[in-house]
């Protein structure tokens, strides 16, 4: 929880948005499931969530599933993730695949974090 804490006070406001990456992340995923399903939750992350959202704090899904160039496999993604996270999280959060300057940090099994405007990687 420090890195969110650190964040919100380095951005210096609560309007921003926290996304969090859906496949590895806060659903368990194997290279092999395709897009067809979403697996079952991560529960560490799910109380994550689900604390950020007692706080106050808005969460996005983060997700390359509705990143592609067919809007109609992007709506069909988008309306399963929003059950999923409803049926999860007790309430339907808003699926995106793009960042906006209101962002104030990114949850991703992917990432490699970046020390802002320095360029020097964050080593674990």
């Amino acid at each position: 929880m420090n890195h969110l804490r650190m964040a919100l006070e380095e951005t210096g406001l609560k309007k921003g948005w926290v996304g969090v990456d859906l496949d590895g992340t806060l659903a368990y995923y194997n290279s092999g499931d395709g897009v067809a399903q979403i697996g079952p939750p991560i529960e560490k992350m799910v109380a994550f969530v689900k604390h950020m959202l007692d706080e106050g704090i808005e969460v996005r899904i983060m997700t390359a599933r509705v990143g592609s160039e067919n809007e109609a496999a992007n709506e069909a993604q988008r309306e399963m993730i929003t059950k999923w996270t409803e049926s999860i999280l007790g309430q339907a959060l808003a699926v995106t695949c793009k960042k906006d300057p209101g962002m104030i940090v990114l949850y991703d099994d992917r990432a490699i974090q970046v020390i802002s405007n320095m360029g020097e990687i964050v080593e674990a």
